[in-house]
């Protein structure tokens, strides 16, 4: 029994030598299928037979697939790892699906927890009774003694409690907030409801976590991930305006004390460039090119240019068919315009939060700039959601080289009622992943979790089946989404995303080859996990 990465005795975070007996889906083109793989401590020595596999490898355990398939460990291109750790411990309101079973969750909850504590979480979706949104009234006599900050299932609207806005100081009063809503009733009084931006009014005076809340959190996610099959994540920090220089405090302090089980690739503000930029030239992270090594490397630069379609302030050319407005832009373009040329000069990863359809057009009109202002060079810019385009944007992506990072498990749930947001013609262009895959646009895939559960299996189903059927891909362009193309999309595709010889040995093991015509990909599962040669999780 050794001691492993995450600092506990466990047998199961032992070295393996070798998996075999399996169907193995290589994501290499030069050698797709195989039936067993060989590991030479972190790195993948061979891929190959069983027989061939076994006559080179070298101590440590084999790991039988026993018909399963062998696949590159998935890669999650957008999470947000510590807010999913600690929301594994908050109230969950998911599956309320009436305003009796909203208030009475959150009583339940708070009779839990000490009088004067903060009851954080949440994750409800208004939509599930009929899309009324929630009001402080609904909760307030569930929660006298308790200030309560629940969000929405997106994060880009939450309700206070009447205790939490008085701590918050926020009135009829309370002057509105650029790129953010105070909601307000008839009379003007808040209703408790706040909205992007306005959100920071009630966020501030949140308490802090301590360092060992945040380690606890930390440990939880990276369980939940490995789980999953999960070896690579793109970790995009906290929700605006905390942005996650703190997180990435979280990480190293991890990473020194060899905690982390899943790879991490880390985003930091926009607005903060420039201290990226200076970290990386003094080589404070560590590694060859002064962003981190293969456990632990920040490179990307995070921002939003809009809100959210369940929210209804995701930014579109025109007004949404049931609510007033056209959503809302989180920043201005100018501003934009001058941190993103900037930045891409200092060669940083630009990763754009976009939803609505005004919003891609306006950031790929800014990526646009961005190319013409600083030349030719391998940027690999990032659109995060890409969720509702203009059929004339969606050739676009891949002129300028554009990356779409999406989470094919939104579409399942705002399929339900997508087209009362914004009608019928504008949802044939939302969630476009086969569109875009035929303009020659690389479509990376993740979760969004804690938006989403942080389940690769699910978004492939979601990718192949769900949504509109002239939106489906293909299960290999799927899969390539959660291993491939999510390791182009953060620079390392010369370590991982595939099996071949010398990458990492992150592997992932299913229960069953999900390629046959039998399979039923609702029910496989992950039997197995491995990173770095190290089994980290085993059913």
């Amino acid at each position: 029994m050794q001691r492993n990465r995450s600092g506990n005795e466990n047998s199961r975070n032992e070295a393996i030598s070798a998996v075999v007996n399996g169907r193995v889906w290589t994501g290499d083109p030069w050698r797709p299928r195989a039936e067993a793989v060989a590991i030479d401590g972190d790195r993948i020595l061979a891929v190959g037979t069983t027989d061939e596999v076994r006559s080179i490898a070298r101590g440590g355990r084999e790991l039988d697939a026993a018909g399963g398939l062998i696949a590159p460990g998935f890669i999650d291109a957008h999470l947000h790892m510590i807010a999913g750790g600690f929301r594994l411990g908050w109230i969950t309101l998911g599956e309320a699906n009436s305003r009796a079973a909203f208030h009475d969750r959150i009583r339940g909850f708070v009779v839990t927890r000490p009088r004067g504590t903060w009851i954080l979480g949440g994750d409800w979706d208004h939509e599930r009774w009929g899309g009324t949104a929630p009001a402080r009234d609904w909760i307030d006599a569930a929660s006298p003694d308790h200030p309560v900050w629940v969000t929405r299932v997106d994060s880009h609207m939450a309700l206070a409690n009447s205790r939490a806005l008085t701590l918050a100081g926020i009135t009829r009063a309370t002057p509105d907030v650029a790129g953010g809503e105070i909601v307000r009733d008839d009379r003007g009084e808040p209703t408790g409801l706040l909205k992007d931006n306005a959100m920071q009014l009630v966020e501030r005076i949140v308490p802090s976590p301590t360092a060992a809340d945040e380690d606890a959190a930390l440990d939880a996610a990276l369980r939940l991930l490995a789980s999953n099959g999960i070896t690579s994540a793109h970790h995009m920090g906290a929700l605006p305006p905390a942005g996650s220089w703190h997180e990435v405090q979280i990480f190293r302090r991890a990473h020194a004390r060899r905690r982390l089980t899943t790879r991490l690739y880390v985003t930091v503000p926009l607005d903060t460039w420039p201290r990226l930029r200076d970290l990386i030239a003094a080589g404070d992270l560590g590694g060859d090119d002064g962003r981190g090594d293969d456990w632990l490397r920040v490179g990307g630069l995070k921002s939003f240019i809009d809100g959210s379609l369940g929210s209804r302030t995701a930014a579109f050319h025109q007004p949404y068919d049931d609510a007033p407005g056209e959503g809302l832009f989180m920043d201005t373009v100018e501003r934009w315009r001058e941190w993103m040329v900037d930045a891409d000069r200092a060669c940083l990863q630009l990763i754009t939060h976009a939803i609505g359809d005004r919003a891609n057009t306006t950031l790929l009109d800014l990526y646009a700039e961005v190319t013409v202002a600083n030349g030719p060079r391998d940027r690999r810019l990032r659109i995060e959601h890409a969720q509702h385009l203009t059929p004339a944007d969606i050739p676009r992506l891949a002129a300028i080289g554009a990356i779409a990072s999406m989470q094919p498990q939104h579409a399942i749930d705002d399929g339900r009622w997508i087209e009362r947001a914004i009608g019928h013609e504008r949802a044939r262009t939302s969630y476009a992943w086969r569109s875009l895959r035929n303009a020659g646009t690389r479509l990376a895939f993740g979760s969004d979790w804690f938006v989403a559960p942080p389940v690769p299996l699910a978004g492939i189903q979601a990718a192949t089946s769900g949504w509109r059927p002239d939106q489906h891909i293909t299960l290999e362009d799927a899969l390539r989404g959660y291993t491939v193309e999510a390791a182009h999309a953060s620079f390392e595709e010369g370590k991982k995303g595939r099996l071949s010889e010398g990458l990492l040995a992150d592997i992932v093991v299913l229960d069953q080859d999900i390629f046959e015509k039998h399979a039923r990909l609702e029910e496989a599962r992950v039997e197995a996990t491995i990173v770095g040669g190290e089994l980290i999780f085993a059913r």
